[in-house]
This record gives structure tokens, sequence and C-alpha cells, in this order.
């Protein structure tokens, strides 16, 4: 049986750059969850990543993700990797 593991990576960044760094992040394709976390901590938006999934959720998630980095100055994202 073939144990899987995951880690976990987080990166400060500031509103306007959260977009390109979520694409980013799917381009690179080994993220399986990526979480976006406010000043506070606080999780605003998770957008859980799978292979089938990335073409058709991109462009709609990419606009999510656009209007909350705008409401954000700075922000904590989380990336869970396989």
């Amino acid at each position: 049986m073939k144990e899987q593991e995951s880690n976990q990576e987080e990166f400060s960044v500031s509103g306007e750059k959260v977009v390109a760094k979520v694409k980013e992040l799917i381009d690179e394709g080994n993220a399986r969850r990526i979480i976006i976390k406010n000043e506070k901590g606080e999780t605003v938006v998770e957008i859980p990543l799978t292979f089938g999934a990335v073409g058709a959720i991109i462009a709609p998630t990419l606009a999510a993700v656009g209007a909350i980095a705008a409401l954000l100055t700075k922000c904590t994202i989380v990336v869970i990797k396989k």
C-alpha cells in the first residue's frame, strides 16, 4: 500500500498579489488545497484542488479570489501539498 504524505507551506502576501500567487501555486500542480486567511488568521476562502476539477473551477475561483483580495490588505496563503 502506498503511503501518501502531505506537507503545508504558508506565504504572507499583500492583497494585490493574492491572485498572482494563487495562479502560481495552481500552475505548479502539486497543491491539494489552498486556504486564504485574513490578518487575524481567520479562514476567508478554502479552495480544494483535484486534477479533474482544476480546469473547470479555475476561472470562477480566481474571480472570487480577486474579489476577496480587494478587501484584504495582508493575508496568508496556506498551501497543502501532496
